[in-house]
């Protein structure tokens, strides 16, 4: 018996920032057994899809097609045909220049049933971001949207060129970079006025984002000198004029800025989120992995007898998690800290136990162990009981110093921190981007992440990059990047990651 045909979705994935995709376009993401993505369609999207997924690449890029229209049509077939729930995830909006709809017609003879979702088109978003609006009272009431790229069989441009060039819309151009002195040409020839304002937005909504601005007759020019090629649009009209007040997106401190995360990926996403708002190309290269320690009977036993201890002194947010995952697998809970007070390295630590339903006794001015010492001992450790669920691999001086001024101390080993075995294709990606100087910072929050980066990626591959950056949660992160021969330039006063990207930002914008 054959297998029932499913459902191919066409999903508009948005312009290229990933938070433009629909709820709806989601939702499908995460159940289609099959993924048929473009080039277009921003890759972080696939971070939604289903593990156990089939992922096809089907890209096209200035005429270099990885796989064909037709064929693209027959697979999209052939995967339904297989029972299968497939997701076309196609960039901007599926109907919008976007062939969408050819596909759709090729399902519908084949019998296969099929959904539209709509996506937001780069026509709209693009500019949006460049600060121009397609339509405002004062301007125009109307838009027009037209390829400058049709398709080649067609005896005649299907272009009115006459109502373009004299009519009041707003054009906005898809596709129209290799014919851009034809398209200028022919509006005024048409009778456009040559100084009209227009622009080109280029990779729009990206961390790529650039536009430029100035009247039509000097487009191709502009062009030129500032290399813009696909994918870019083509907006003219005295809308243009607006972009000067409302290109928010272009204000962003750090856009077309490369970061390098370093953290592991489990710790990474608020870091990932703060940088990117702020328009960053945020690149994950995670260096650590964090693991539960391999015995795991003297964290339970600690867990157990913790009201005979007198202080608990969390030195990360990873201790908490291990230590509540031990309370939890012995059904246990926050209750157990009763009549015991709980010290935290800094406001990162402290969040960690708060969301557990703990509000830290102690929270040193400065995170640092030398700090957290120096305050745990003025309040008096003689003959006090500490305990400390920690990482295997830690500085010693927090427990040496506790027990020199008196304390019975107990390291109990919460957690493994781990080097990340990254991809040889992923270590290649990454030293292509510092090469292309794609990549204007690296950020380190912990020793181990520098540790283990370079032991991925020589120092030397690095040396050649002058205006590459380098930032450091803290001194001890600092001083082991020292150790590897890098200096740190970016260090916010407060050791947090929060402060951390403020400080990277603030460095963007007194080295532009």
């Amino acid at each position: 018996m054959q297998p029932p045909k499913a459902t191919v979705y066409l999903i508009g994935a948005g312009p290229g920032d990933a938070g433009l995709l629909t709820l709806r376009g989601k939702e499908l993401l995460e159940i289609c057994e099959v993924v048929v993505y473009d080039y277009l369609a921003n890759e972080d999207l696939l971070a939604f899809v289903r593990p156990d997924a089939e992922l096809i690449y089907v890209g096209k890029m200035g005429g270099d097609h990885t796989l064909p229209q037709q064929e693209i049509n027959a697979l999209l077939t052939a995967k339904a045909g297989e029972g299968k729930r497939v997701a076309r995830l196609k960039g901007g909006d599926p109907y919008m220049f976007g062939r969408g709809a050819e596909e759709a017609e090729e399902l519908f003879k084949a019998g296969i049933p099929f959904e539209v979702v709509p996506g937001v088109t780069s026509a709209i978003a693009g500019p949006a971001y460049a600060g121009i609006p397609l339509t405002h009272r004062s301007h125009t009431s109307s838009v027009c949207f037209a390829t400058g790229h049709e398709n080649p069989l067609k005896p005649e441009s299907a272009h009115d060129w006459k109502a373009l060039a004299t009519g009041a819309s707003t054009l906005v151009f898809f596709m129209g970079m290799k014919n851009l002195p034809d398209i200028v040409g022919n509006l005024i020839t048409n009778g456009m006025d040559p100084q009209t304002p227009a622009a080109l937005v280029r990779w729009g909504t990206t961390p790529d984002h650039r536009s430029v601005a100035g009247a039509v007759i000097d487009l191709p020019r502009l062009a030129r000198e500032g290399n813009f090629t696909a994918p870019s649009l083509i907006v003219i009209g005295s809308v243009v004029r607006l972009r000067e007040s409302l290109a928010w997106f272009e204000r962003k401190p750090l856009l077309g800025k490369g970061v390098l995360v370093t953290r592991s990926r489990e710790q990474a996403s608020g870091m990932v989120r703060m940088l990117a708002a702020e328009g960053a190309r945020v690149v994950e290269f995670p260096t650590i992995r964090i693991e539960p320690a391999v015995d795991a009977a003297p964290i339970r036993e600690a867990a157990c007898r913790l009201r005979e201890y007198d202080w608990a002194v969390f030195t990360s947010p990873n201790g908490v998690d291990h230590f509540w995952r031990t309370l939890e697998s012995l059904r246990l809970d926050a209750r157990v800290f009763a009549g015991t007070f709980v010290a935290a390295i800094g406001p990162a630590t402290a969040e960690a136990l708060a969301r557990k339903g703990i509000i830290a006794d102690y929270v040193p001015q400065s995170h640092v162990a030398e700090s957290l010492l120096a305050g745990l001992v003025a309040q008096g450790v003689a003959g006090k009981k500490i305990l400390i669920p920690r990482a295997e691999t830690a500085r010693d001086v927090l427990p040496h110093g506790l027990k020199e001024a008196g304390a019975i101390v107990s390291v109990v080993l919460a957690y493994r921190t781990l080097p990340v075995c990254n991809s040889e294709k992923n270590t290649a990606r990454v030293l292509e981007l510092f090469e292309t100087g794609k990549i204007r910072y690296i950020s380190f929050a912990s020793s181990s992440s520098v540790e283990n980066f370079f032991a991925v990626v020589p120092a030397k591959n690095l040396r050649g990059y002058p205006d590459l950056r380098f930032a450091c949660i803290g001194p001890v992160t600092a001083k082991t990047l020292k150790d590897a021969g890098f200096c740190c330039h970016i260090m916010p006063e407060k050791y947090t990651i929060p402060a951390l990207v403020g400080a990277i930002i603030a460095d963007a914008q007194s080295n532009p």
